[in-house]
């Protein structure tokens, strides 16, 4: 099922919260909706639920105008943040409650068979007739998974579905729901402000900042190619330094890189910390270790240039280097944007 937004606009009392937001989403694709907080991402994915109407444009699913069709008639399936799972009811009862209620009538038998083919699908196998309070919180958004898809919706929505869950367990869900995504092919639309999360599962990232899209592309394409200082900050650490662009070039602390592009006059250099290479002699910009913070996977160096600027960068666990070193920096890959 694609859908289509079309200068959709929402406000709520005098705050407007989506502003003329144009997104289509191919059949079978995984969008992810990425920004802060209060960037409209939730409530564009309410609009495409039905749960609000927006005050402009037009959502169509296929050829259908959609703008104001009610929830119940839209064929969507809802994974929220919280579960929202029914405490009373078991697994399997919260897996066909959609089902029993369905306008569409299903025999006994086969929502029973629906149920046990679910619960294989999101790995809960032997698990239906425990209660929501007898499972982990990853479980139960599993449950909350397999009762969205219970219902063959021609569209699933996430909303931060991982949001209340530890570092450990997003990442085995994140893993699971691409793998169900791909194995349905299931139009989906997936709300987080978690970069990782966005990047990892999604066939194409949506950045939004205060009711807008400020770019749009593959995970490759936004985080190799950013379209502004917003969403190069926005995604992930980066280092920011003030510099000076003359002819394609910006000089910063007696180095210079690249600037194709880039009117003359003040610009602003982010480069993150894995893009910056330290060495204690040669070409670069001379820098001296200020703090060194040992992490499972690296060494993160704090290292100040000569007009004071602070740089962080990442080395290998076994890299030799102390607080007090001086050295160089290179910039081997950076993002130049004027400064206004």
């Amino acid at each position: 099922m694609k859908i289509t937004l079309d200068n959709v606009v929402k406000t709520f009392d005098t705050f407007r919260a989506v502003h003329g937001v144009s997104l289509a989403i191919g059949s079978g694709e995984l969008v992810a909706l990425l920004g802060p907080s209060g960037s409209g991402k939730t409530t564009i994915l309410r609009m495409v639920a039905g749960l609000e109407y927006a005050d402009g444009g037009t959502i169509r699913f296929g050829d259908r105008d959609a703008t104001r069709i009610p929830v119940r008639e839209r064929g969507v399936g809802f994974v929220f943040q919280h579960y929202a799972l029914f405490p009373h009811m078991t697994v399997a009862g919260n897996i066909a409650f959609g089902m029993k209620v369905s306008k569409l009538r299903r025999s006994r038998a086969a929502i029973d068979a629906r149920v046990a083919e679910l619960l294989s699908l999101v790995k809960l196998g032997g698990l239906g007739g425990r209660f929501p309070g007898q499972i982990s919180g990853g479980q139960r958004q599993r449950v909350a998974l397999a009762r969205a898809l219970a219902v063959d919706p021609k569209v699933l929505l996430l909303d931060e579905p991982f949001g209340a869950l530890d570092a450990n367990v997003r990442r085995e869900l994140r893993r699971s729901l691409r793998d169900i995504h791909d194995a349905l092919g299931i139009t989906t639309l997936f709300v987080t402000h978690d970069q990782e999360e966005a990047l990892d599962l999604a066939d194409r990232v949506v950045i939004l900042d205060h009711g807008r899209i400020v770019q749009e592309g593959t995970p490759q394409q936004v985080c190799r190619a950013p379209s502004s200082a917003f969403v190069t900050r926005f995604l992930g650490d980066a280092n920011r330094l003030v510099a000076e662009v003359r002819g394609g070039r910006a000089l910063i602390a007696g180095g210079s890189i690249e600037a194709a592009g880039v009117p003359d006059g003040r610009a602003e250099i982010y480069a993150r910390p894995a893009d910056i290479e330290w060495a204690r002699e040669g070409a670069g910009i001379a820098a001296r270790v200020i703090r060194v913070m040992d992490r499972p996977e690296s060494r993160r160096l704090v290292a100040r240039l000569p007009g004071g600027e602070h740089v962080e960068l990442d080395m290998t666990p076994e890299t030799a280097v102390g607080v007090g070193d001086s050295g160089v920096v290179t910039l081997r890959r950076a993002n130049v944007f004027a400064l206004a």
